[in-house]
């Protein structure tokens, strides 16, 4: 059965985001668990904790699913930045165990006209030594970018580099971004352009890593570069666009 849900607020707490979810009538949904402008945030109330794990096991909602926040570049060569990011890193993946959240979701950031390798080279250090310092079951679902300038992650053989270097590769899953990935090149918008699409990412990274899908229309062309989400059917994927996506055999597993 597939599993539809939103990214619900944490508005008053915790909890709040579960009856948020459950009022929309979501399967699943994804927050932040802290501001995700900000680098500061406060540790996890254990009273807030066990109301929300409460809360979710009541509402039967599964998975939920926490994203890092907006500020986090774990590709950057600036050292104030990396150490803020890796140490942001470690901290989500403690507070999605302390939650009883399974998965964590983050983008790959940006190398700053460093090059690909480089960048890439740092993402991977970032992750292994995240995954070394946090011993749960958490898994960290890599996203796909949309190719804007200096970017790690649009294209399925910088992802699939990372994954290759990483040490724990039973904690790493992956997050199918719909805007990110048409706007990188991947047509999503045609029956051929699906098609051709996931063959190749079954080809590079395997569909089984496949975790969660980021199901976002978009309003830039393809390959633009353009990360800027559009209601769904509204965009230059379209509404046939996504009905194809939706019905598709190997998304719906």
């Amino acid at each position: 059965m597939v599993k539809v849900g939103v990214h619900v607020s944490i508005a008053g707490s915790l909890a709040n985001a579960v009856e948020r979810a459950s009022g929309a009538g979501c399967d699943t949904f994804q927050i932040f668990t802290r501001n995700p402008r900000g680098w500061a945030f406060r540790d996890i109330d254990p009273g807030s904790a066990a109301l929300f794990r409460e809360r979710l096991e009541q509402s039967g909602l599964s998975p939920a699913v926490d994203h890092m926040p907006y500020l986090p570049n774990l590709a950057t060569g600036n050292p104030e930045f990396e150490v803020k990011s890796r140490a942001t890193l470690i901290a989500e993946l403690e507070r999605c165990g302390i939650l009883g959240i399974p998965y964590l979701v983050t983008h790959l950031g940006h190398h700053k006209g460093e090059g690909i390798g480089t960048g890439r080279a740092r993402v991977i250090d970032a992750i292994n030594q995240a995954l070394e310092a946090v011993d749960n079951s958490v898994m960290l679902l890599l996203e796909n970018t949309a190719g804007e300038k200096n970017g790690v992650g649009s294209r399925f053989e910088d992802i699939a580099g990372v994954i290759e270097g990483i040490g724990q590769q039973g904690r790493i899953g992956l997050c199918f971004d719909t805007c990110h990935a048409f706007g990188a090149g991947y047509d999503l918008s045609s029956g051929e352009g699906l098609e051709d699409t996931l063959n190749r990412f079954d080809e590079l990274l395997g569909l089984r890593l496949i975790h969660l899908v980021h199901l976002n229309d978009t309003k830039g062309t393809l390959g633009s570069g353009l990360d800027r989400h559009e209601h769904i059917g509204m965009g230059s994927i379209g509404e046939e666009g996504f009905a194809r996506i939706l019905s598709h055999e190997v998304l719906r597993r």
